[in-house]
């Protein structure tokens, strides 16, 4: 008869998978928790501490380490290796079921206990994926429930497992292993080297040009883009994610509900609102023009109302943490559109990378202001609440902004963003451009210092009323002075919110 092991702290579907085996002759060990399940469910089962003759010790920290165990899984066909197992009473295990100890997760909650999260780290479970997948060629090792219904579907057809089943359910085990071995490394890591571990997710048509080639990774296997899961349209391309990144990172530093339309990187569009379709206007308004061809994301469940506004703006992408069927179903009517359900793949990472020549470079995400950062009034004036309620909200936004940022803002909404140029006053002159007739009675954030009251000058020209800026600069008086001449109310934050 054939033999399984399970070993999975993840239970489900095991019953029925369990079932369908037992239906085609075969024998099952189990370890304690995994055997009570199927014992309870009237399958017969050895527990692993009765096979082995060693029961588990440690409080369980040690149960499926045992030569009967790890010489069942890697014995080949071969009859020394049946003699080698028949000397210790052991027999050929000739599958093996088992998901790890969830340390990512474990981890992840708040607060917990560094000797805690060490209990999280699966060894006994890695030993079993990576014994059996050395020995794919014979054992078959199944890391994930979703696998269950493949494995058993050509067990009944044909009485064995495909040599191509069984090698790519190996490469996902061995995938598995690493991914996990590496969260643990980050985990203990403090400095030193750095290890990174990527996972092909799809090959893309071209990258940012077509003669380039192109790939997408992710951290975890069997990962979608961005950790989320496209519902629908043509592959997202190597420019489309890169802008769904921006916008992604853009709207979730926001609170409220908030749609941030993005176009080359860029920001040219964000508000905020009591909802979404409060808030899709006037991010629109802020650069119609740019919009076209854009991509666009929002922080709370795409729903009916602002699926509408859309009309006929041809948008490249749309990102949500999730889509009302009435949504997705307005949505699926425009075929190109590419949609992305983020699901809680919110930007969690401590760390982001950028490539150099020869190298790479790591720093922490900017997450916003840094816990206790007081802002102070520069100016004699104070800002007004409305005016306090738009420096806020352009604050968070010129963080999403390519330096040298600056944005305008009346309440919660940009009404012109300027970018990416060499030099500050520009970038004042694009914002104002953008905004018109709107940049009367706005305010104006700026992503790093004034060393010249050139700045302020531009600002109040375009009818600015109020700033908001790093300060730092050892010229900070001649731009505090260039406002109180204008009667413009002027704030220190005492950070600065580079993004090159």
């Amino acid at each position: 008869m054939p033999l399984a092991l399970f070993s999975v702290s993840d239970k489900t579907a095991l019953l029925e998978f369990a079932g369908g085996l037992k239906e085609l002759g075969w024998d099952f060990l189990a370890s304690g928790g995994t055997a009570r399940v199927l014992r309870d469910a009237g399958l017969s089962v050895v527990e692993v501490a009765d096979y082995t003759g060693s029961p588990e010790i440690l409080d369980g920290r040690v149960k499926t380490l045992h030569p009967a165990v790890a010489g069942g899984l890697l014995a080949r066909n071969t009859d020394k290796d049946a003699a080698d197992l028949s000397r210790i009473n052991a027999r050929f295990i000739d599958l093996v079921a088992c998901n790890l100890y969830p340390f990512q997760s474990a981890i992840s909650r708040e607060g917990v206990a560094f000797e805690d999260a060490l209990e999280y780290i699966d060894i006994g479970g890695v030993t079993l994926l990576r014994a059996a997948a050395k020995n794919f060629q014979r054992a078959v090792v199944i890391t994930s429930p979703a696998d269950y219904g493949t494995v058993l579907a050509e067990l009944k057809a044909n009485g064995a497992v495909h040599f191509e089943t069984r090698r790519a359910l190996a490469e996902k085990a061995f995938a598995q292993t690493a991914s996990y071995d590496a969260s643990i490394a980050r985990f203990l890591h403090q400095e030193g080297m750095v290890e990174l571990h990527l996972y092909p997710i799809q090959t893309l048509r071209y990258g940012e040009n077509w003669h380039q080639e192109a790939r997408v990774y992710g951290f975890v296997p069997g990962s979608g883009p961005m950790g989320g899961q496209q519902l629908q349209g043509k592959p997202l391309s190597y420019n489309n994610l890169l802008d769904l990144d921006a916008a992604w990172r853009a709207v979730n530093l926001f609170e409220r509900p908030t749609v941030c339309i993005v176009k080359h990187l860029s920001p040219c569009g964000i508000a905020s609102a009591d909802n979404l379709a409060s808030a899709y206007q006037p991010a629109l308004n802020s650069d119609p023009v740019s919009a076209f061809g854009s991509v666009i994301a929002v922080n709370r469940p795409f729903d009916e109302a602002i699926a509408l506004q859309l009309g006929n703006l041809f948008v490249e992408c749309i990102a949500a943490p999730s889509f009302t069927s009435e949504a997705a179903h307005i949505l699926s009517k425009k075929e190109n559109l590419r949609v992305l359900e983020m699901g809680s793949a919110k930007p969690g990472d401590r760390y982001e990378y950028r490539s150099i020549v020869w190298g790479m470079v790591r720093q922490t995400i900017d997450l916003g202001d840094p816990q206790g950062t007081e802002w102070r009034v520069a100016t004699k004036r104070e800002p007004t609440d409305e005016e306090w309620v738009g420096l806020r909200f352009a604050w968070k936004a010129c963080q999403s902004v390519k330096s040298n940022a600056i944005v305008f803002a009346a309440g919660e909404a940009t009404v012109g963003i300027g970018g990416g140029q060499p030099n500050r006053v520009d970038c004042v002159k694009i914002a104002a451009d953008r905004a018109g007739k709107r940049s009367k009675g706005a305010v104006m954030a700026s992503d790093a210092f004034f060393p010249f009251p050139d700045v302020v000058e531009a600002a109040a020209k375009w009818g600015i009323t109020a700033i908001i800026q790093p300060g730092g600069s050892v010229r900070d008086d001649l731009s505090i002075e260039a406002c109180n001449q204008h009667n413009l109310a002027m704030v220190f934050t005492g950070v600065r919110h580079f993004r090159h």
